[in-house]
């Protein structure tokens, strides 16, 4: 569960109020995505804006926003009406069986097309005490100690020369509340510059996607007229991990199970049984090594049918400029897992994930029993060509394979009687994976807007590892989308000490603004 705050006053911190240094503090290092052509008048007008920016973010840091507390979700949306309101967009609530999605219009002076905008305003539950803070809903600024260690350092430095390095940690303070501090402060950059974006905007604001946006696709279907656009751009996640800037084309699924194997009805002493009590851990263990072989390769029949990469295709992955053994040094691990020979063309597969084990007690709290029940957490990534109900049939088929009669609830004490291997296989579809074509029409705007601001055409990924509940969007609305990833990679998006880097924060307003003021043409290539 997560940390909860009292009811906050929404105000803007003194930062707001304080003189700025130059911008060119916050140059980053070549190659990073931070490094920017020379612009000194985009320079002076973005130090001109950057304190009402870091102000405004850190504001939006401090209301909780775990979507499993309606209320707090609530409060969230009332503080974004209020800010589109201030950059002179209507707004409106869709209702839904959860919490209400947002959507903002802003027309533009002679724009012929619509850019329909997605932005996530969710985040992850937390636990306080996992955190190097006292609450992860109350930012701190902090620098890198000469030991590696993070120290808070006072929001009050901002006002002085910056560090590009310096990092915000707060939950959400990446995933996804960054972009969202992003694109409202490039909207009041371009306006405080008298420049109107390129395009009529509809945001649509979604604080339910770290649930599975279980209600966007009914939402997406019931107000299809209201979100018709002429294509989709997403702000969220973070670009390529050489840091140059990236376009993403497209994205996996996702779909979740819940596998169960049953034991004795309570847990029993493993002393008295042991030997003559089947242990659903060990089953559950045995039945999930059944699905992978010792290469990580999914060995259940089927499972990567439809999948054919041409060498037209391996080419475009093999474009991506993956150093894959400094990837592993990152991660501490020696090898990867044989699905592909490289990691973009792994991305192109459904995966099998085991996201969480529960069975007993470990640690203090062992103790000497056989349990009751043993539960395997499992996520499926899906791809285009994938069919989600189809792998769920062949996941459910296999469990059934190695001799297991397999339900959808608590097996009746007849059951337990009748059949020695019992499962339960709980399964969900949250949303379908997505792919845009590099020409697309958002293809080519993007491309010109990433490379106009950053002197080189942008990294272009065909598949993003993560999914975002776009798939909807794509198929209802009949629309091209495209990511536009603004947040550092190494954020901890997920996990305790969630961060975003101060160079990329301010890296991200100038992309985004790029992005915003760029012509559409419709015929124009990249």
């Amino acid at each position: 569960m997560s940390s909860r705050r009292g009811r906050r006053r929404s105000t803007l911190c003194p930062v707001g109020l304080l003189a700025a240094a130059l911008f060119t503090t916050l140059a980053a290092p070549p190659g990073s995505m931070a490094q920017q052509r020379p612009d000194p008048f985009e320079d002076q007008r973005l130090e001109a804006a950057l304190p009402q920016a870091f102000a405004l973010y850190r504001d939006l840091l401090r209301l909780p926003n775990d979507a499993h507390h309606p209320q707090d979700i609530l409060r969230l949306v009332e503080w974004l009406e209020e800010a589109f309101a201030a950059r002179g967009f209507a707004s409106e609530r869709l209702p839904t069986a959860g919490s209400p999605l947002l959507l903002a219009r802003r027309s533009a002076p002679g724009a012929t097309h619509t850019a329909l905008v997605y932005l996530q305003a969710d985040g992850q539950p937390v636990d306080p005490a996992a955190w190097d803070q006292p609450d992860p809903f109350d930012p701190v600024l902090k620098e890198r100690a000469e030991d590696g260690s993070w120290q808070a350092i006072p929001w009050e430095r901002l006002a002085g020369p910056r560090d590009p390095e310096w990092r915000v940690f707060a939950r959400s303070a990446s995933d996804s509340k960054g972009p969202v501090a992003q694109f409202l402060s490039a909207l009041s950059l371009l306006d405080a510059a008298g420049q109107a974006p390129a395009v009529d905007l509809k945001v649509i604001v979604d604080s339910e996607e770290e649930l599975g946006s279980p209600h966007l696709p009914a939402a997406v279907e019931r107000f299809r007229d209201r979100l018709a656009a002429d294509f989709l751009v997403i702000f969220d996640g973070p670009p390529h991990l050489s840091g140059r800037p990236t376009l993403v084309f497209g994205a996996r699924g996702i779909a979740t199970a819940t596998l169960t194997t049953w034991g004795p009805r309570v847990p029993q002493h493993s002393g008295h049984y042991g030997n003559y009590v089947p242990n659903p851990a060990l089953r559950l263990a045995q039945l999930l090594a059944s699905m992978k072989d010792a290469e990580g390769r999914v060995t259940i029949p089927g499972w990567y049918d439809g999948i054919e990469l041409s060498e037209e295709v391996r080419a475009v992955l093999a474009a991506v400029p993956d150093d894959e053994a400094q990837i592993r040094r990152q991660l501490g691990i020696a090898t990867a897992e044989a699905v592909a020979p490289t990691l973009q063309e792994a991305l192109q597969y459904p995966s099998l994930n085991v996201r969480g084990l529960r069975a007993a007690w470990v640690g203090e709290e062992v103790r000497t029993i056989i349990p009751a029940t043993a539960v395997a957490e499992l996520d499926v990534r899906l791809v285009v060509e994938s069919d989600p109900d189809r792998l769920l049939r062949l996941l459910r088929e296999h469990v059934e394979g190695q001799g297991y009669v397999v339900l959808d609830r608590e097996p009746s004490d007849l059951e337990r009687l009748r059949h020695p291997r019992l499962a339960t296989l709980e399964t969900r579809v949250s949303y379908g994976a997505f792919r845009t074509e590099y020409d697309s029409l958002p293809g080519r705007w993007l491309t010109r807007a990433l490379t106009r601001r950053h002197g080189a055409a942008p990294v272009r990924v065909r598949t993003f590892g993560g999914s975002i509940p776009i798939a909807p969007f794509v198929a209802t609305l009949g629309i091209p989308a495209v990511v536009v990833p603004t947040v550092n990679p190494d954020n901890n998006q997920h996990s305790p000490n969630e961060n975003l880097r101060l160079g990329d924060f301010v890296t991200g307003i100038r992309t985004i603004a790029a992005v915003l003021t760029e012509p559409v043409e419709a015929d124009a290539g990249p």
